[in-house]
């Protein structure tokens, strides 16, 4: 049933993005994915990965296996805590480099995430260092997987149209705007994608947007459309209005780039082949 395609949907499917941005697996759902049915038998292997982590010297260890817990209904108004772990992409390779190799989850997960391969997550004093393209690639990276991640929570809630799920979050964050109004503001082409024409700041309020979006849905267990439109266009007027009780700038008022991403990944790609024939040529 397993092909390589499949396994990188159902590893994506799982994969969150945090109010910091960074990517991480829940290892309750990796567990079932990589077709373990006993959460004991399960954190055996976490623990054997947390070794060969520890002893690999790959940043610390909590960076990579956080412990955390939730509590969760047992029946009879009983509740009780349930343990789980934020994984990094490499712990989830160190699980799958220990797990039971009789499962074929197991060597696709080892192919998955081995082979693919993203940039490192920046700490602050890299990102700080990277020109404002370099920025605005990075953050629109995050925000294309945090809609991804939105989404999949979203139709989960019951949405249908996700235009208007969207422009729900839109309108909170930019004070009444729709995704329509700020690609007419911004002078861009008939369905030309607005986040692709936004600076780093504007793609970052929009990444906190989406993220705080995502955990709030999630906590509060938000289901029907309405809900989910009005849960998305208050958490971006929240957002509104604690960028102006910092006394920051307004999304709509920041400035929009002269060159879009679309435009600069084309330049980098010829850029790129001119430097390769010119390579070849000498």
């Amino acid at each position: 049933m397993y092909d390589l395609e499949l396994s990188n949907n159902v590893f994506e499917s799982i994969k969150h993005i945090d109010e910091g941005g960074r990517e991480y697996w829940s290892a309750r759902e990796l567990m079932i994915a990589l077709e373990y049915k006993q959460w004991r038998r399960f954190e055996n292997v976490i623990n054997m990965a947390m070794i060969a982590c520890d002893k690999s010297n790959y940043g610390e260890l909590l960076d990579h296996f956080a412990k955390v817990g939730k509590m969760v209904d047992i029946g009879s108004k009983t509740k009780r805590k349930l343990d789980d772990y934020k994984l990094s992409r490499y712990a989830c390779y160190l699980i799958a480099q220990n797990g039971d190799t009789r499962k074929k989850a197991i060597a696709l997960a080892q192919t998955y995430f081995a082979i693919q391969t993203r940039r490192q997550e920046l700490n602050e004093k890299e990102y700080s260092l990277l020109y404002e393209d370099e920025k605005r690639f990075y953050q629109r990276d995050l925000t294309r997987r945090g809609n991804y991640s939105l989404n999949q929570v979203a139709k989960k809630a019951g949405v249908k149209n996700f235009d208007k799920f969207h422009n729900a979050g839109y309108m909170g964050l930019y004070g009444g705007e729709t995704a329509n109004d700020i690609a007419k503001r911004k002078g861009l082409r008939y369905r030309e994608d607005i986040l692709d024409n936004m600076g780093s700041e504007e793609l970052a309020d929009n990444l906190f947007r989406i993220v705080q979006t995502e955990a709030k849905m999630k906590r509060d267990n938000i289901h029907g459309e309405n809900n989910a439109n009005n849960t998305h266009y208050n958490m971006g007027k929240n957002i509104r209005n604690f960028i102006a009780s910092q006394g920051g700038t307004m999304p709509e008022n920041l400035p929009t780039p002269n060159k879009n991403l679309k435009r600069l990944e084309k330049e980098k790609s010829i850029n790129d082949i001119v430097y390769k024939v010119n390579k070849q040529i000498k």
